[in-house]
This record gives C-alpha cells, structure tokens and sequence, in this order.
C-alpha cells in the first residue's frame, strides 16, 4: 500500500475513513454515529457503539482459536520470575479477579486506582476492571505518597489494587506504607486496598480495609463482560501539569479500541501470533496502549517485563530477551539504548544472542541522536524507527507504517511522517501555517482520529484552555519544528526548549545532536543560561561513556569546535560541563526544564515523576562549582 492515497483519503473524510476501520474490530453493537464534537470542542468517535475493551484482548482472541497461544510472557530478572501465560489462563484470571472486584460492590462508571510494579496482576487488574465497565487509573509504582494523594482525590477510587512491594536492581521498595500513607493524606477515602503478596516481602494489612489479592479471590463466580459504550471512559492517566497539578487524561472505549488495532497492524507492523515487546511500564501511555490493551487485541504474545536496560544482571538483559521470545519488533526509548551502549560501547553482549527473529526497532519519548541510531541500527542490522506521540494521543502521530507494502523510508533527525488521521502544520505566533523547512508550533488540524483523548477529568474546559484554545481549530502539541518539502516531520523540542541568543531563535536539541555524535558522549542536555550581553547563551552538560578518559577541558574544546562548525558561531556554545548523571523521569525523560531552572536560580518544585531525588543537589552543586548557578 502506497502513502499518499490513504492519508489524502483520511483527512478528506475521516469519517469515511475511521468507519472502515471500525469495521475490524468486534463490536456488541455497531455504532450509528461516527464522530461527534463534544461541548468543549474535542472530537469523540463511535459514542454509541456498543463493546467491551476486555472482551476484545482476551474473549474474542480464546473464540478465535488463541486459547492456547501465550498472551503475556512474564518475565522479571530482578526477581528471578519468568512464566508464560495463554490466553486461556488469561481470560479465566480476569474473569474470576473481576468477581472479586464485583463482589466488593465494583460496576460499571466505578474508578479504581491501581498502584503495582510490573507483575502479571497488574495487567489483570486493568483487564478486571474494563471487563465490569469501571474506569481504571495507573499510578507508576514508587510515586510519594503525596502524589498518589492527589490522584485519589481527583479519581475518587472505590478501591485500591496494590502489591506489596516493587524491586529497582536489588533494592526492594516496600509500597504497602507508601499506600496507608497516601490514604491517610487524602480527602477521599477508598472503600478498601487489596494486596497482592509478593514472597520477596509481605505487606501488614490493616483489619476490615486490607483484602490480601488471592484470599478476595476465594469462591468468588467469574465475571461476565458488561457491554459500555464507544465514548464511556476505559482509563484516567494523569500527566503532569503546567499548575503543578496532574491532569487525568481520559480515553475511552470506542475509538481507543479501533485505534491501537490501526495502529499495531499498520504501524508496527504486527500480526496475531507475532512475539512484540513494548519496553516499558504499565504506569505510562506505553504500558496502556502497547505491553496490555494493543498487543492483546491483535492477538499478539506480550512481552511483559520487570527489570532495567542495565544491571539486570548485565546490559546484555535486553539482547537476553530478544532472542529468549523470538521478538519480532519492539518499542523503546533511546534513553534505555544510551545506557546499554555506555555500559557496552561496542555491544560485544549482543554478540552472544540469536536476534534473528527482530525485524525493526522503534524509538520514541526522547529525541533519538545520530550517534544512538547508528550504533544501534549497525549492531542489530534491522531499521530503526524514530516516531512520535503523547500521552494525550495514546498512539503514534508520525510514523512509517510498517504494516504496508511501502513504508516510508526512516530520514535521520525525522520522526517520520504524519499517519493517516493527523493532518499535522507547523504554525507561527499568530496561527498561520509556514512553509516548509519554517520552524514553529507543531498542531494537528481538528478532528484528531479515534483513540485521541477528549476531555480531562472533571475538568472538560481545562482540556480546551490546554489544547484548544492557543490555536482555534487545531490541537496544540506543545512541541516545536518543522516540515520539510517530502512531509517529513522534524521535532526540535518543546516550544519551550527554544532559546535566544542576541536575537537568533536556536533549538537546543539541534546543539544536543551534535553534542552527542562525540564518540567519549552518553548522553546529554543543552540549556540556556542568561547572559548579560546575548540574552541566552547554551551549555552542556555532558555524561561520558563507560571507560572514557578524556579531560574535561579537551573533551569541552572539542564540542564547542564541533558546535561552531556544525550550527554556526551565532550558537555561543563556549561551556560543556561533565556531569555523573542527569536527572530524568521514571520513564526515562530528561528533565530539562528543571535544569534550566537550577541555572537561574530559581526555585523550583521537585518533579513527582523523578526518577532520583539526590541527583538534584547534586547537579546544582556540580552547575555551581561550575560558576552557572
């Protein structure tokens, strides 16, 4: 299949276009109304069909002859678990773990919070609740109390799914107390919290509040699937905030369901009984959409994983699973490939593994650096595809789709063109489109297609003052750059990654590009910092590979040259800074807003998606011995 006919076709008429591929998955009752606009402006597809998003994972899949076929490979070196689980296994689980649910007075519009490492309950708790209709919210394992607080006021959870204790390395973190602490900070007040035991360490439960996980279970009637409706809500996934309060973005049932089907066959380019791993955790967009729900519904073998890229034992874990599932494709971010590559420059790990079942890797969730995709695309000889979307999508926004016969070819710097549905401009200030090669807003001309979200939680018109509104009739992105004359899409960043130097507007992931092509450089960071006479000028703060021995004044001579040859001297790149670390989110998101305030000294909130609180004072120490603080 060509590009350009189904793209023009998708943004002619959408409707059109989304009804046919309504027509691949199966439904209860078909809906009558394709899409209709919501009070606040948003785009809501198939609000009235019938489904039940549950059904479709595991039901459909066990009637269409996948009893036996592995759903989800569990697999967890960190507490030395692996297990393979059909679909069969699958089903019954949910089934029975959603009559416990029922029975604790569970239904459907109900919310329940879930707060788990990567272990198969939780998936089961997620499939649970979207069997009986309740409107699930992940929290990412290890949030602080506080945070996880806010989330039950605002998701005001019937109960709460937990487990006794998560595991980073070797460490075991106790999330039992994290929970009673939660709670007890709360306004809202959950009914009860079920526990799942883990054998590494066994939670305290509280008498009348505490329901251990199995014990809930005890002669409990499985759970039928209760039919919703296309636009009654599936999840709450809060993202952060611009007010420092998280915003539970909602995606619902009917277009989510049509969109990841889309998605994993056309995209990813996965059939049923393919092998794909999503890398990732269940508390992001990635876990939802691509490790439980997508997969799934493609009648796909998941791989569901505990453990880092690194020390896992080793940063040959990555490789180890590859070759151990026979993964056909895979997700992940070029967070996690930097720090394989640093602790195993030349891959000599990968060596030692049959990685002949992987057809193509894709990156997204940072920006993926030339020096990153040709290390990674020569050691694996397979195409490494860059691509890009937000939590607020739920999938991919550009793309080459790997599902069809011609895909577009991966342009370096790119991530890739728009897919069919995201009719995607660049615009300026004032909301005109620029030409091609202009860099500016990055907005998608309404509507957006099925599985986009539409509202926030209990808060519809902050959806529209966030997304709708900047830009009249087009959802803003909040990302900068550009497109050039092919329709490749260019992200230079966050609008707000943007600096001026002496009047010249500079993307300091374009400097962060060059940066990181070093051959002694990890990874890497380019902020602005004030300067009295050019307003803003770059600096770097650089991690070195493992082993590297270069002196920071060398290695600080050598960027600043290779800066001025590759964007100009106009960038003022004249400071490179060797740190140990930077400081990212669990996802493995550099937090670079919060280093540009550190080197303005200002004050600043740290972030609940933190992966590392000490790297903080750390680095303002590092920045002020430096004299940039």
């Amino acid at each position: 299949m060509d590009y350009t006919d189904p793209y023009r076709q998708s943004l002619d008429d959408p409707q059109g276009y989304w009804a046919r591929q309504a027509e691949q998955i199966a439904w209860f009752k078909k809906p009558e109304t394709i899409l209709e606009k919501t009070p606040q402006g948003s785009d809501s597809w198939y609000p009235d069909g019938e489904l039940n998003s549950c059904y479709l994972a595991l039901d459909r899949q066990v009637e269409q002859g996948r009893g036996d076929q592995v759903a989800l490979y569990y697999d967890s070196p960190v507490s030395d678990t692996r297990e393979a689980i059909t679909y069969a296994e699958l089903q019954q689980r949910v089934a029975r773990f959603a009559g416990a649910l029922k029975r604790l007075g569970v239904g459907k519009g109900d919310t329940v919070v879930i707060y788990m490492p990567m272990i198969p309950e939780a998936a089961i708790g997620m499939l649970a609740c979207a069997r009986l209709g309740a409107v699930h919210s992940v929290v990412f394992g290890g949030f602080a109390p506080a945070e996880l607080a806010i989330r039950i006021d605002d998701a005001r959870p019937k109960l709460i799914l937990t487990a006794s204790c998560g595991i980073e390395f070797d460490k075991t973190i106790a999330y039992k107390p994290l929970v009673d602490k939660a709670i007890e900070q709360a306004r809202h007040k959950p009914q009860q919290t079920l526990v799942c035991q883990r054998p590494m360490l066994k939670a305290e439960l509280q008498d009348a509040r505490d329901l251990d996980w199995y014990q809930a279970q005890e002669g409990v009637e499985p759970a039928a699937c209760v039919p919703v409706l296309g636009k009654d809500p599936l999840y709450i996934l809060y993202t952060s905030g611009t007010t420092g309060q998280p915003k539970g973005i909602v995606r619902d049932n009917g277009g989510h369901a049509v969109a990841l089907h889309y998605a994993l066959r056309n995209v990813y380019g996965m059939e049923a009984g393919g092998v794909w791993w999503g890398a990732s955790d269940i508390g992001w967009v990635v876990g939802h959409s691509f490790i439980v729900y997508g997969p799934l519904m493609g009648g796909c073998s998941a791989v569901f994983f505990e453990g880092k890229p690194v020390r896992t034992p080793d940063a040959g874990t990555y490789w180890r699973v590859i070759a151990e599932y026979g993964v056909n494709s895979m997700f992940c971010a070029p967070t996690a490939f930097r720090a394989i590559r640093k602790e195993d420059p030349q891959g000599e790990l990968a060596k030692g593994y049959d990685l002949s079942s992987l057809k193509w890797v894709f990156v997204a969730g940072e920006k993926l650096d030339s020096s990153t995709y040709d290390w990674l695309s020569g050691l694996l000889g397979v195409p490494v595809m860059d691509h890009w979307w937000q939590t607020e999508t739920g999938w991919p926004m550009t793309s080459a789709m790997m599902g069809w016969d011609k895909p577009s070819e991966p342009r370096l710097g790119s991530t890739n063109k728009p897919i069919p549905g995201y009719d995607i401009q660049v615009l300026d200030g004032d909301g005109q489109v620029l030409e091609a090669g202009e860099q500016g807003n990055i907005c998608v001309r309404l509507p957006m297609p099925p599985g986009v979200a539409w509202s926030i939680w209990n808060q519809p018109q902050r959806f529209q003052d966030a997304y709708l509104s900047t830009f009249p009739g087009y959802y803003h992105t909040g990302d900068g750059g550009y497109r050039d004359e092919e329709g490749y899409v260019y992200i230079t960043g966050r609008t707000d990654d943007v600096i001026n130097v002496s009047g010249h507007r500079l993307s300091t992931g374009e400097m962060e590009e060059v940066v990181s092509a070093h051959p002694a450089v990890a990874e890497c960071a380019v902020i602005g910092v004030s300067d009295a006479l050019r307003g803003q000028v770059p600096v770097g703060l650089i991690v070195l590979k493992a082993g590297e021995d270069i002196d920071d004044e060398t290695l600080e001579a050598e960027l600043v040259q290779r800066v001025r040859e590759q964007v100009g001297a106009l960038a003022c790149f004249r400071r490179a800074l060797v740190v140990p670390r930077l400081p990212k989110t669990r996802s493995g998101k550099i937090l670079r807003a919060i280093l540009r305030r550190i080197a303005a000294g200002d004050d600043y909130r740290t972030p609940s998606t933190i992966d590392d609180e000490s790297i903080l004072p750390e680095i303002t120490g590092r920045m002020r011995e430096a004299g940039l603080v």
